[in-house]
């Protein structure tokens, strides 16, 4: 596959529900975010291309953003099963994104993004033999 994502993706470590806005069917939980899509891991595949308004359910505990649901329009950019046979995984490219999804799109990111520092300092988990 062809790798032309122009910004990093940022893996969430938040149990997120993300629904078909309109269909009102439950399409997954968010995997990853980034200003520009969403990776969602759900149980259906999903066709490439097709269109969707999402409704991602946001935690409670974001500073400052007082909206519990975000709602933006999006096309299924790819599917492919996830590594865990039953799921998959569909990449969602972001449409008409607005200066309120970006904040709360940060919100998200500050408050759940996976970090993979490593505290120099610390000792390896490796017990000795």
């Amino acid at each position: 596959m062809d790798e032309r994502r122009k910004e990093d993706r940022r893996s969430i470590m938040s149990f997120t529900p993300v629904y078909d806005l309109y269909q009102g069917v439950l399409l997954g939980y968010l995997g990853d975010l980034n200003l520009l899509g969403a990776m969602v891991i759900g149980e259906r595949p999903a066709d490439v291309d097709g269109k969707a308004t999402l409704a991602i359910e946001l935690p409670g505990d974001l500073p400052e953003i007082t909206a519990s649901r975000m709602t933006i329009p999006a096309r299924v950019a790819w599917c492919k099963q996830d590594i865990s046979p039953q799921y998959f995984n569909i990449g969602f490219e972001f449409h008409d994104l607005k200066p309120h999804h970006e904040k709360v799109i940060h919100a998200i990111l500050e408050r759940y993004q996976f970090r993979r520092d490593k505290d120099q300092s610390s000792p390896p988990l490796i017990p000795n033999e």
